[in-house]
């Protein structure tokens, strides 16, 4: 048997998981239970369009559902206390302000776990290179990071633990 996967997550996520599975439990299951009701009601199910986009929803529901069952189940709560590391370096649930050494632009990362991440706002998983190269560093130090788009050089301005 296979070991399941730990998630890494925030309370604040996990909090938001379990809402969201509540939610598809009681009030979303319900109405796609009233439309296949209903589509049921116009008669042959073998020509029935609105059926199969009903049972087809319905199975994407139930999918969702199992999904969030198996995050809030294997969920790690993490905080941004690790003790092998200085109060001051990046570790999850840092708030990193840098520069990017190539372009002199400035950014803002919040250290996530990988359930969290969403790098259109800043939230950048642990797990990613970004994420890798800056674990452990501190304020004043330049980071060189291996990434996909190759090498990035960032000088870290500032690290905010909560």
């Amino acid at each position: 048997m296979a070991i399941p996967s730990r998630y890494k997550m925030s309370t604040e996520r996990l909090d938001a998981l379990k809402e969201e599975l509540n939610y598809l439990e009681t009030v979303r299951e319900k109405e796609v239970a009233e439309q296949i009701k209903e589509a049921r009601s116009f008669g042959d199910l073998s020509e029935n369009s609105e059926y199969d986009e009903a049972k087809a929803e319905q199975a994407k529901l139930y999918s969702k559902i199992a999904e969030l069952k198996d995050l809030i189940s294997n969920a790690e709560i993490v905080d941004n206390t690790e003790a092998d590391l200085p109060k001051d370096s990046v570790t999850l649930g840092s708030l990193v302000d840098v520069i990017d050494l190539e372009d002199d632009y400035e950014m803002t990362y919040e250290i996530v776990g990988s359930q969290e991440a969403n790098p259109r706002e800043g939230r950048i998983s642990d797990d990613s290179p970004v994420g890798k190269g800056l674990h452990g560093h501190r304020a004043g130090e330049t980071v060189n990071i291996e990434a996909p788009a190759g090498i990035l050089k960032f000088k870290i301005i500032s690290v905010t633990n909560k």
